[in-house]
């Protein structure tokens, strides 16, 4: 029997992919944190959790990693559509859009490395759903 994705442990690559990942998040929310106001705070705080998501090793994280995945490089492109929308021409602007981008890259390569085809996984887990047996909700049958 083969061994699936989530059972193989963490090759050197995928630590230091993880590394890079949890590196770039924490340097973002860094630099939004200096920004002041609410918006660059929330921000921040977003992106220390998707930094803690990656890392974490409770077992509802480590089975929805590819989830987690998915929300914190949308996030990283959500926060450059923002900046298109309403952009502020600083340098440390320019640092910040270039960290979210690599961390979208890193994201993408950690999630095929660990997870596969990212439509084979979504469409996976929406079958899954619509599949599951239906009980009552006492949970006796």
């Amino acid at each position: 029997m083969s061994e699936t994705r989530i059972d193989r442990p963490l090759s050197d690559v995928d630590i230091v992919l993880r590394v890079a990942i949890v590196g770039l998040a924490l340097g973002d929310a860094y630099i939004h944190s200096t920004l002041g106001g609410q918006l660059f705070t929330l921000n921040a705080i977003g992106y220390v959790v998707g930094a803690a998501a990656m890392v974490v090793p409770i077992a509802i994280a480590v089975r929805y990693r590819w989830l987690i995945r998915i929300g914190l490089a949308g996030y990283a492109a959500t926060t450059i559509a923002g900046w298109i929308i309403d952009p502020i021409f600083y340098s440390t602007a320019y640092l910040a859009k270039a960290i979210e981008v690599a961390l979208i890259v890193l994201v993408a390569i950690d999630f095929v490395r660990r997870d596969g085809n990212p439509i084979d996984v979504i469409s996976g887990a929406i079958r899954s759903l619509l599949t599951r047996p239906h009980r009552p909700a006492s949970g006796r049958a």
